[in-house]
C-alpha cells in the first residue's frame, strides 16, 4: 500500500510534462508548473518592477547625483523645443511595467521645466510604466498656497485697502489664485502617482493632492551643518524671519537645546518688506536664520541688519531653497552674514561662483534614499529626522 503523504507530495511537485497530444494543454501546463515552481519570486516580482530615473533639464547635476547614489545610470531621454519654442520629449528606452523616477526641480525657466516634467510624467505613463513618481526638490508656485492677498487696484489705495482689514473680508474679497492647487491637479492629471519633494513653503500643498505626497525635511542635514561648521554653536540662537517659519525654528532649537527668536514682519507688496519687529534676546549670541527659500533676499537682509542692532556677535542663514532671483547676490556681498547656507534643490554653481558668502549643502542622498525606499515598499519616516550618509 502505497504512502497516501508521498502520493499528496508527488502530486504538488512541479513535473515538466514531456508529451501531449494538445499542444496548447501542453503549453498551458508548462506555464502552470513554472508559476509554481517561481511561487512568491514571482508575486515579488509583479510588485516590485524594475526602476528607471530620468531627468529633465532643470538639475541634472542633482539627478546625477542620486542616480550614482543608488548605483544606476540615468535614463535616456531626450528634450528639445519647436521652433515655435514648444517642449518635445522623446523617451530613449522602455518604461513597460518599470518604476519610474522623474527629477525635475522648480527653478530656473519654471513653466518651461514644469511643462517638460508633465509631458515626461505623461509620456511614461502612456508608455505602460507601472507606476510614476515625480521627484520635485523645489515645488513650483509653492508660495501661491491661500487667497490672502488683495485685488492688485486696491493694493495701491491704502484707504480702501484699511477698510477691508477693518472688515475683516478682505481675504474673501481677493482674486489671487491658488496655484499651487492648480500644479497638483497638473500632476494628478498628467499621470503622477507619487511626489516626492522636500520643504513645500505650506506644508497643507500635501492636502492640495488625491495621491501621496513624502515631504521630506532638510533640518537633518541643517543640524548637522551647523555642528560641523559653527564651533560655537552652543552659544546660538536659531531665529525665523517671519512668525510662519516659528514651528520650524523650535524644531531646530529643540534638537540643538538653544534658545529661539522670531522676527515679525510686515509687507508693502510682494518682494518688498516694510517693518520688522524681533521677538526674543539675542544680544552677544551668534544668530542663525533659518528659512525654507529666499527669492530677492531682502526679507533675510534686513534681518541680519535687525539682529546686527540687536547685538548678535555674528549672523548666518541657512536656507532649503536659495532662489536668488534679481538684486540677491549683490545683496548677500553687501550683507553682514558670516554665511549663507543653502541645499543643491536648485542649481547653486553660479550663485557661488558670483558670491564667496554662499555655501552649499548636498541632499542628493536624502532624495536618493527616498526613492530607494519608495521603490522597496519601505516607510520614509526615517529620513525626517536622520542624515543616510
Amino acid at each position: 500500500m502505497p504512502d497516501t503523504n508521498s502520493l499528496k507530495s508527488d502530486q504538488n511537485d512541479c513535473v515538466m510534462p514531456v508529451r501531449s497530444a494538445n499542444p496548447i494543454r501542453a503549453r498551458s501546463l508548462i506555464r502552470d508548473n513554472l508559476e509554481k515552481q517561481a511561487g512568491c519570486l514571482n508575486l515579488i516580482h509583479s510588485r516590485m518592477p524594475n526602476i528607471k530615473v530620468f531627468s529633465g533639464t532643470s538639475h541634472p547635476d542633482l539627478a546625477q547625483r542620486i542616480v550614482d547614489r543608488l548605483g544606476i545610470d540615468l535614463g535616456k531621454v531626450v528634450t528639445k523645443k519647436f521652433s515655435n519654442l514648444e517642449t518635445c520629449v522623446e523617451i530613449g528606452e522602455s518604461v513597460r511595467g518599470e518604476d519610474v523616477y522623474i527629477v525635475q526641480s522648480g527653478s530656473g525657466e519654471i513653466n518651461d521645466n514644469l511643462m517638460e516634467l508633465l509631458i515626461m510624467i505623461n509620456a511614461c505613463k502612456i508608455a505602460s510604466a507601472s507606476r510614476v513618481t515625480a521627484v520635485i526638490p523645489c515645488f513650483p508656485y509653492a508660495r501661491q498656497d491661500k487667497k490672502d492677498k488683495l485685488p492688485g487696484g486696491e493694493e495701491k489705495d491704502e484707504n480702501k485697502a484699511k477698510l477691508a482689514k477693518k472688515n475683516y473680508d478682505w481675504k474673501f474679497r481677493s482674486r489671487a489664485p491658488i496655484s499651487a492647487k492648480l500644479v497638483a491637479n497638473m500632476l494628478s492629471v498628467a499621470g503622477a502617482d507619487h511626489i516626492i519633494t522636500m520643504d513645500l513653503h505650506a506644508s497643507q500643498i500635501q492636502g492640495f493632492f488625491d495621491i501621496p505626497v513624502d515631504n521630506l525635511y532638510a533640518e537633518p542635514a541643517v543640524l548637522k551643518w551647523i555642528k560641523e561648521n559653527i564651533p560655537e554653536w552652543k552659544n546660538s540662537i536659531i531665529v525665523s524671519p517671519d512668525a510662519g517659519g516659528a514651528k520650524r525654528v523650535t524644531s531646530i532649537a529643540d534638537r540643538l537645546n538653544v534658545e529661539f527668536a522670531l522676527i515679525h514682519k510686515e509687507r508693502k507688496k510682494a518682494n518688498e518688506v516694510a517693518s520688522m519687529v524681533l521677538v526674543g534676546d539675542v544680544k552677544d549670541k551668534i544668530a542663525i536664520l533659518v528659512d525654507d527659500m529666499a527669492d530677492t533676499c531682502g526679507t533675510i537682509v534686513h534681518a541680519a541688519d535687525r539682529l546686527v542692532e540687536a547685538g548678535a556677535t555674528k549672523v548666518y542663514a541657512i536656507l532649503t531653497h536659495g532662489i536668488f532671483s534679481g538684486p540677491a547676490i549683490s545683496r548677500i556681498n553687501n550683507a553682514c552674514f558670516e554665511a549663507v547656507v543653502v541645499t543643491n534643490t536648485i542649481p547653486q554653481d553660479g550663485h557661488m561662483r558670483d558670491c564667496p558668502k554662499i555655501q552649499c549643502i548636498d541632499v542628493s542622498m536624502m532624495f536618493a534614499e527616498a526613492v530607494r525606499r519608495t521603490h522597496n515598499g519601505e516607510s520614509v519616516s526615517y529620513l525626517f529626522s536622520n542624515v543616510p550618509y
